[in-house]
């Protein structure tokens, strides 16, 4: 039936799951997911994974991103600077040296303990960011920690995953000792000049009535090439999408069009992107349990304990209280983008073998699961205590 129809159940697997859950007071991203499993391919198998809907997707992905870096202003740090990389140092650290000693415990290599310390490292902001803007979170400081140290740990992560497998599978062919002052180079340089791009193309607008959607188009066109830029370079998209909203944050002002962006993101793309990794997301991988439980069980139970108990401990070390610390910790719990494409990548390179897969893509969808629905608890709890405190 062509591209369209695929791409039809994919938007009405979004409108309907969105509708379905809510009224049961599970949360949309959760709702999405659990809906894209049920469609998918490995339960009903109704819906397609097309190229396009992959696009798609891919496409929604950025644009999450790209938002949680609009919502994020330089100037929101000022003075908060040291905590921050302080922060982003302890809810690393821990969890690096947790999954590394996890790894070495069953047998593996230095080589793939260091490479579980990574994958223990990043965390996936795009699940819990839905959570952050339903609660009104996501423009205080601790929304804006979330969002930050998150994206800190990501860069990090990524940067130890390319000197890892730079011997085995380069993930780029400029050498490393190169390659990273070009990067630092080249973010100042986009810092600098992408808003002044803007202005260029949308000089002649101001005032008037756009009638085709000059800012908008220019805003987009740029994210696209700041995706397209860092791609070449051989860095991930996501820090891309999220580095063009960072750079962008200070010089969209007006209202309407914040709105338009927020529109077009949350109500076509990124809900394709959350079924799209329900759909993915193999359900058979829990058949294998019985012969790796051990694995996983030490995987699950240690990547979520690091996370929150360095998330808590970082959080009260800056000044946090304390039921702001846990909802840092939680929120650094999801792995689920980075995870699964390193856990991929090195899988077919040979690098990890089947069960510690098994044991990531678990990982995956066990924390991509729960940590909204604590997200949730706790956002709401916190809303709750604060309506009290200023009655």
């Amino acid at each position: 039936m062509g591209e369209f129809y695929p791409l039809f159940l994919f938007i009405f697997a979004g409108v309907f799951f969105s509708m379905v859950f809510r009224r049961i007071h599970v949360p949309w991203v959760v709702g999405l997911i659990l809906g894209g499993v049920l469609l998918g391919p490995h339960v009903f198998n109704v819906i397609q994974i097309t190229p396009t809907v992959d696009f798609i997707a891919q496409v929604g992905l950025i644009f999450l991103m790209f938002m949680a870096g609009l919502e994020t202003k330089f100037s929101s740090f000022k003075g908060f600077q040291k905590q921050l990389f302080f922060l982003s140092f302890i809810n690393g650290v821990v969890p690096l040296v947790v999954g590394m000693s996890i790894a070495l415990l069953f047998g593996y290599s230095i080589t793939i303990a260091l490479l579980v310390g990574v994958i223990f490292v990043s965390s996936s902001i795009a699940v819990v960011i839905p959570s952050l803007e339903k609660y009104n979170i996501l423009h205080t400081q601790l929304g804006q920690s979330v969002v930050m140290t998150t994206v800190i740990q990501d860069i990090a992560s990524l940067i130890m995953l390319s000197v890892i497998l730079q011997n085995i599978d380069p993930i780029t062919k400029i050498p490393l000792y190169i390659f990273y002052p070009l990067l630092f180079v080249i973010l100042i340089a986009f810092r600098f000049f992408l808003p002044k791009i803007k202005w260029l193309f949308t000089v002649g607008v101001r005032g008037t009535k756009d009638l085709f959607q000059q800012e908008f188009r220019a805003t987009f066109l740029l994210l696209i090439g700041t995706v397209v830029a860092f791609e070449l370079l051989g860095l991930h998209p996501i820090i891309a999408g999220f580095f063009a909203g960072l750079v962008l944050s200070d010089s969209i002002k007006n209202p309407a069009l914040k709105d338009k962006i927020h529109a077009i993101s949350y109500g076509v793309f990124i809900p394709v992107f959350f079924i799209l990794i329900g759909a993915q997301t193999d359900i058979s991988v829990f058949y294998q349990l019985a012969g790796i439980l051990p694995l996983i069980i030490a995987i699950v139970l240690g990547s979520v304990f690091a996370k929150l108990m360095s998330g808590w401990l970082g959080g009260r070390m800056i000044g946090f209280t304390s039921n702001q610390a846990l909802l840092f910790g939680i929120s650094s719990v999801p792995q689920l983008s980075t995870t699964l494409a390193v856990a991929f990548t090195s899988f077919s390179i040979g690098l990890i073998d089947e069960k510690l897969l098994t044991a990531m893509v678990t990982l995956s969808v066990m924390t991509t699961i729960i940590s909204p629905l604590l997200m949730d608890l706790f956002s709401a709890r916190m809303q709750k205590a604060a309506n009290v405190k200023g009655m």
